[in-house]
């Protein structure tokens, strides 16, 4: 009986986060769209708009926190929009237009953690960017974040790991950019110096430092007033490294082949072979929904961990033989609701939903 009823649970999750969480998103994706539009600086508005084009679903899948228990989503699919375009934003200023200037890549990811403190002045992020009118278009994302965190009775009690997510964010986002002749080493210095987590690689350190899921819930459990310090720590503890490192992990398995192809950094091919792929892969979904499971609904996180594998692993670009072994043992590995949604995501793909 209790099976049904978490089954059940977990699908009007689902029901729910497709029919209604995807349209609001759209709509907020349309605003900034018509935002972008405006930019004067052709190239700005070119990566703007092309930054919410190719990317709405991280948007979308971002939003499932606006459905965590207690959270207004009318106030929470604003905030997860606007931190998530600015995120993607960012990433293709510094992947997309050639450039790599370390002083310029840290200057532009301030809005991040400016974006996250509803304190923080906003600053001129293309101060060493060579191209810098936007028409307000960043400083407009980040006051969005900034008035919807203010909503949060409990956003003191997360600012501290917020602001410890938003930097190593942004130092990731920095160096991984660089130029392909120093780009390892910086980021093999920065890693040495900020991974404290003894069960994973410097790799995977990183990798967990590029989702923005643990931000995103750590917000969602603000909306708590009565939320305990404990709780702030143990969402943490489960988001950085494991969650967070999954989620990241799994979209740069998918991209391996064309990362290679392009030149850019992937941080699965650090793996020896596929066999230690699958092994990696396999135990970040265990431990991932291990800490899941010690937290404060833990079907919610729970689902969110097996909804990351069958979003990721439903990409066609999961196809080519390699990736379909590991695919197959993955799903195996994450039991049989993920692959349920598996096959969900898989419908919405050919309805074009995702």
């Amino acid at each position: 009986m209790i099976f049904f009823h978490n089954l059940c649970s977990r699908l009007t999750l689902i029901i729910t986060f497709v029919r209604t969480i995807f349209p609001a998103v759209n709509m907020e994706l349309q605003y900034w769209s018509n935002q972008a539009e405006a930019i004067p600086c052709p190239e700005l508005k070119e990566q703007a708009l092309a930054s919410i084009y190719h990317k709405t679903f991280h948007c979308q899948g971002g939003s499932i926190y606006s459905l965590y228990t207690g959270v207004n989503s009318t106030d929470f699919i604003p905030l997860v929009v606007a931190l998530q375009t600015i995120s993607d934003y960012l990433d293709n200023l510094c992947d997309r237009v050639n450039i790599a200037d370390e002083k310029a890549f840290q200057q532009l990811h301030l809005a991040v953690s400016d974006a996250l403190d509803p304190e923080a002045i906003p600053k001129d992020y293309y101060a060493h960017y060579p191209c810098k009118e936007d028409g307000g278009y960043l400083n407009s994302l980040v006051n969005t974040c900034q008035q919807e965190i203010k909503k949060l009775p409990s956003f003191p009690l997360v600012k501290d790991e917020l602001g410890k997510l938003a930097s190593l964010y942004s130092s990731l986002q920095t160096y991984k950019h660089l130029a392909l002749s120093i780009r390892e080493q910086r980021m093999s210095e920065w890693m040495e110096k900020a991974n404290h987590e003894p069960h994973i690689t410097n790799w995977e350190f990183a990798a967990a430092t590029g989702s923005t899921l643990g931000m995103f819930m750590l917000c969602a459990s603000a909306n708590d007033k009565h939320l305990a310090p404990s709780t702030v720590s143990s969402i943490y503890k489960a988001y950085f490294p494991w969650i967070s490192g999954l989620h990241i992990l799994l979209d740069y398995f998918i991209d391996a082949a064309e990362d290679k192809a392009s030149g850019d950094l992937n941080f699965v091919t650090y793996y020896r072979d596929e066999v230690q792929t699958l092994s990696r892969l396999t135990l970040f979904t265990k431990n991932a929904l291990l800490e899941a499971a010690s937290l404060p609904q833990p079907h919610f996180h729970k689902t969110v961990v097996h909804g990351l594998l069958a979003m990721y692993l439903s990409d066609p670009k999961a196809n080519a033989p390699q990736e379909q072994l590991i695919r197959k043992a993955l799903l195996k590995a994450a039991g049989p609701y993920t692959f349920f949604l598996y096959l969900v995501c898989k419908f919405l793909r050919h309805k074009k939903k995702l």
